[in-house]
């Protein structure tokens, strides 16, 4: 997905609305739970954290082969964007079903009082990857010791947990605020450079010298592209979560056997994306949504253990002003092995 921005993870720019959006969460000023979902067929209303993208290729692919529809369910996807809190849109009611960039957004929700919840990850290692040339190749942690590194600055925590991981001090690494494209490293301002691993058409720039240390090989092992919903629907709506949840697993392996017919139907409800750079992406879009976890758990797995670690590392660095949160209640794997059938095991 072309991002630019890893939306929410900075805690500053996370917690701006938190305020307001805990408040219609626990005084009832919210929009109703029974219009959102409905009286006869249950209307999934999905907030993403971005602008839509191929993040959301098995969404689109579950809504055109009707997979939804099986389910008894209409599929809306409202698109979020910098200035847009998706997290605390769904807390507050106005849509009932999330997808973020990146995991930490849902910890640092919780830890504030947001009644949030994961459900599934749809990506089972996180993109996000710090790139290289080859003429001063960064490979591994300790590579990074003296380099200039250049982040977006709601990344730069991200740099920080991997710093701390490794035991290596931040004033060990020089680090400047990137925008958009590839350029610091082309020009040598920086020696490395961040982004996800699945915008090819951004990494193109960097041509076959091109070298990749992922995030999640780095020691930060974050889930990307998590589901959530709120406590309230799963206690109030636990079969419509489920189907919802089932007919995207369904759509996500029906997009790893036709990538080719799943960037037409994307392209088709978003006609500003580019079908040859969609095309470029889709195998990488994919690779990320199966693999090892996949084959053994289905797709959307997660662990209980891999979500601890993380919340482990925010609090070492000082992310929850309220206290880490407790890891039952920032994630589920409930309705996970309620629709295991259901979930395809492609690696």
């Amino acid at each position: 997905m072309t991002r630019y921005m890893l939306d929410g993870l900075s805690r500053r720019n996370l917690l701006r609305n938190m305020g307001v959006a805990a408040g219609a969460a626990f005084t009832g000023s919210v929009v109703g739970i029974g219009r959102v979902w409905g009286a006869d067929t249950f209307a999934v209303t999905l907030q993403l954290g971005w602008l839509a993208g191929n993040g959301i290729l098995g969404e689109i692919a579950a809504d055109e082969q009707g997979f939804f529809a099986e389910e008894g369910l209409t599929l809306e996807v409202v698109p979020g964007g910098p200035n847009i809190d998706g997290v605390a849109s769904v807390a507050s009611g106005r849509a009932n079903l999330g997808s973020i960039s990146s995991s930490p957004s849902l910890m640092l929700a919780r830890s504030q009082g947001l009644p949030v919840k994961c459900i599934a990850a749809g990506y089972q290692q996180h993109p996000f990857t710090y790139f290289s040339l080859e003429k001063n190749p960064v490979r591994e942690p300790k590579d990074l010791i003296g380099k200039t590194v250049a982040t977006n600055g709601t990344a730069r925590i991200l740099l920080q947990a991997l710093l701390a991981a490794n035991d290596i001090s931040e004033d060990q690494v020089e680090v400047l605020v990137m925008g958009a494209d590839m350029s610091p490293l082309l020009t040598g301002q920086a020696d490395v450079v961040t982004g996800w691993k699945t915008n090819t058409s951004a990494l193109s720039v960097l041509g076959e010298d091109r070298v990749d240390m992922t995030l999640w090989d780095a020691g930060i092992q974050l889930y990307a592209n998590p589901y959530y919903v709120t406590d309230s629907s799963l206690e109030q709506h636990p079969e419509q979560v489920r189907g919802m949840l089932r007919a995207i697993a369904r759509g996500w392996g029906w997009v790893h056997d036709n990538p080719e017919a799943a960037v037409d139907i994307l392209v088709g409800r978003y006609p500003n994306l580019d079908r040859e750079s969609e095309l470029a992406a889709v195998g990488a879009v994919i690779d990320f949504s199966f693999g090892d976890a996949t084959v053994a758990s289905g797709w959307g797995a997660m662990t209980r253990e891999n979500w601890q670690a993380q919340i482990d590392i925010y609090d070492r660095l000082g992310q929850f002003e309220n206290g880490a949160p407790a890891v039952d209640d920032v994630m589920t794997l409930s309705v996970l092995e309620d629709i295991s059938p259901a979930r395809p095991t492609y690696g």
